[in-house]
Order: C-alpha cells, then sequence, then structure tokens
C-alpha cells in the first residue's frame, strides 16, 4: 500500500472513521453529528486518505473500538501505530495513558510527575490534545485538576470525556458549572 488509507465503520456511539499508512494507524476519528462531518473531518486532517478495505492493522483497532464502545475491555498491544511526526513528550504521555487502568483517571499533574517532569502539566495538557489515536491510547482518562471532563481533541468528534469514561465505568467526573467558570474572572465587589 502506497499513501494512507480510510475507513468509516459502525460502533455503539456512531460512525467512526480510521486512518492508516503502510507503518500503522495514523489516526481515529470519533463521530461527529453526522456521517458527512466525520468524513470532512477526516479529509481536512488527511487529504491524501483514500477510502479502502482496511488491513489486518486497522481491523485489529476497529475490533477493539467497537468492543470498547459497547463496554468491553479491548486490548490494543498489537495494534501498530504510526507516530511520524508524534513529539518524543507527547509518545511518552501516550504511552503511560495506556498504563492508566478502564475506569480509572489520572490528572495531567499526575502524569507529569510520573514521567519524572513535574512542572509539566502544561504539556501533558499538549499532548492530550493532540492525540490522534483515540481510544487506543486512552487521552480520555486524563483529566485536568479537579477531574474536570472537557472536550476531547479534533479527532474526538461530539463524544466527551465524561461519555467516554461512563462507557469504561469510571467514577463520576464533575464537569465544571456555568458558577465555576465564571466566578475566578468575576470582578471582585467593592468593599462597603
Amino acid at each position: 500500500m502506497v499513501g494512507r488509507g480510510y475507513t468509516i465503520f459502525d460502533t455503539a456511539i456512531g460512525r467512526c472513521g480510521i486512518i492508516w499508512s503502510s507503518t500503522g494507524v495514523v489516526a481515529v476519528q470519533l463521530p461527529e453529528a453526522r456521517e458527512m462531518d466525520t468524513r470532512r473531518r477526516i479529509f481536512q486532517v488527511h487529504p491524501e486518505a483514500r477510502e479502502q478495505q482496511p488491513p489486518l492493522n486497522a481491523e485489529l483497532a476497529i475490533e477493539g473500538i467497537v468492543g470498547l464502545l459497547q463496554g468491553n475491555d479491548p486490548n490494543f498491544s498489537d495494534v501498530s501505530l504510526d507516530a511520524g511526526g508524534v513529539p518524543g513528550f507527547n509518545r511518552r504521555v501516550y504511552e503511560y495513558a495506556c498504563t492508566i487502568p478502564r475506569g480509572e483517571t489520572r490528572t495531567y499533574h499526575e502524569v507529569a510527575k510520573a514521567l519524572g517532569a513535574s512542572g509539566a502539566a502544561h504539556s501533558v495538557a499538549q499532548a492530550v490534545a493532540k492525540n490522534r489515536y483515540m481510544l487506543i491510547v486512552p487521552c480520555h482518562r486524563v483529566l485536568e485538576a479537579g477531574n474536570y471532563t472537557d472536550r476531547l481533541s479534533p479527532y474526538g468528534g461530539v463524544i466527551s470525556k465524561r461519555r467516554l469514561l461512563a462507557l469504561e465505568g469510571a467514577h463520576p467526573v464533575a464537569s465544571k458549572t456555568l458558577f465555576e467558570v465564571l466566578l475566578p474572572v468575576a470582578p471582585p465587589r467593592p468593599s462597603t
């Protein structure tokens, strides 16, 4: 195979996409609101990819993703990833994310500390935001302080971390309320 291929496949949460090269999985695209939007996102990020029958490696990834979204606990260890262009620190974050057990979460700070870079929580957050291997590399298990569940990376479609964690049976996590978002930026009250 020359270049990159992709396919769209059915899951319990909608039609996902997977992009691959001869080296391995390049990216996973979780569903957008409509399949057309999922395809559009794939074309925006990978305009060179052509729709094809997936090779065995991509089939293994698809099978695992479908299973995970049905509540199973798949093993992605046999799935090869194409990590070309992924910075070394990001790879370390992804490797660590793969060790977080299903149903558990870690904060950006905890991951940074585990990697021996305790002051690098922001860098961990940036790596998580750039995760293109959604679900294969479970960065949805890495949360900001306070376990707030925010939106996923651009490959996350309309699915939230909260929904993915709920599918995995993770402990309930809190999301920021409007009050919590606005309070830090509200001007102080004048003293009377």
